[in-house]
């Protein structure tokens, strides 16, 4: 099965991580090269799963455009991922940097970890009605290849934030630390609610932390939230010092930032708002219904096209403007999971 094969890929991207943070603190050569190729193998898996996966739906719906497997929640994970990756070796060989490939690896492996632990269904199914059109790969493909790219430009930003910023009380320093330490929390949370839940697909988040129905087990929870955060806090300038040491010029992380954004966001708008308008108007009869999901893509759209217009018309740069592609990626993940998760709407076979 196609999601097996995924999931070793997933298991390799966990194993490069280690690999990456020992390049990170030693600088070897040969661990860095090793953690490459262990991501690059994953990489490959995952596209093999992936092509194995298209053949398991196109004998299902026996169509090449509609057989591309992100028609689900699951799918559209496991592409994200790919794109991602993708995107990240091709930066490595092309700037042969591999500061940020441990955060890479992190993302890619707890993404398809979270599959299993989330019960996203993974099985093949046939095409909703909704989903039969030609306009899934063009729309889909699209806003997803733009959601990696500006995945890969959070990660430079956030980098960027804490590597230039010297005062721990600064806003931008506790933001950009406590956004790390929460998705820590938030991932070690899931397994939890994972572990108690009886059926994978009532998994609801913080079910057994913060949101527990005991006094005591949500308090020492929001304590131990608080501990996560002020540890990123404490200790965020390890990695300040290990990208230092790496000779990683803070310009360098902020033209990437700028690149991965400058890429993602024509896509984004070509394929996520202009193709998607197109679909709606042919499956339900109106370009715009401010449908949940339309409306949050809007709203990331907003935030991607204010951090171009601050640094081209107000001359924005620095920590300053790297904060606005972090929060454009918190509206972009809310945008892809949140909206499906906790909203209902016209798009709500993108859930599990």
């Amino acid at each position: 099965m196609s999601y097996q094969i995924i999931s070793i890929a997933g298991l390799l991207y966990m194993l490069a991580m280690p690999g990456y943070i020992v390049y990170l603190l030693t600088k070897n050569k040969k661990i860095g090269i090793v953690a490459t190729g262990v991501l690059s193998a994953g990489t490959l898996i995952h596209i093999y799963g992936f092509i194995q996966r298209f053949k398991e739906m196109y004998s299902i719906n026996h169509s090449i455009m509609r057989s591309i497997p992100i028609t689900n929640l699951y799918e559209s994970l496991i592409f994200f991922v790919l794109c991602m990756v993708a995107g990240y070796l091709f930066i490595e060989w092309k700037y042969k940097n591999k500061s940020f490939g441990v955060f890479v690896s992190i993302i890619a492996g707890i993404t398809i970890g979270l599959t299993d632990v989330l019960g996203v269904t993974k099985e093949v199914q046939p095409l909703v009605p909704a989903l039969k059109s030609n306009w899934l790969l063009a729309h889909v493909a699209l806003s997803f290849i733009s959601y990696a790219a500006f995945a890969i430009s959070f990660i430079t930003a956030i980098l960027h934030v804490i590597m230039d910023t010297e005062n721990k009380k600064s806003f931008k320093y506790i933001f950009s630390t406590s956004i790390l330490g929460f998705m820590v929390f938030l991932f070690i949370s899931l397994i939890f609610d994972s572990l108690s839940a009886s059926n994978p697909k009532s998994v609801k988040i913080f079910h057994t932390t913060l949101g527990s129905s005991s006094l005591i087990i949500s308090t020492l929870s929001w304590i131990a939230l608080l501990v996560t955060v002020f540890l990123f806090w404490k200790f965020g300038d390890l990695i300040k010092k290990a990208l230092h040491s790496l000779k990683i010029n803070s310009q360098f992380l902020e033209d990437l930032t700028y690149k991965g954004i400058a890429f993602g966001f024509p896509i984004f708008t070509i394929g996520g708002l202009v193709f998607g308008a197109i679909w709606a108007d042919q499956a339900w009869g109106r370009y715009w219904g401010w449908d949940p999901k339309e409306t949050w893509s809007l709203i990331t759209w907003f935030v991607y096209a204010f951090y171009l217009h601050a640094k081209f018309i107000r001359g924005w740069k620095g920590t300053k403007i790297s904060m606005i592609a972090v929060i454009g990626f918190l509206v972009t993940i809310f945008t892809y999971l949140g909206v499906n998760l906790f909203l209902s709407g016209l798009h709500s076979y993108g859930s599990m």
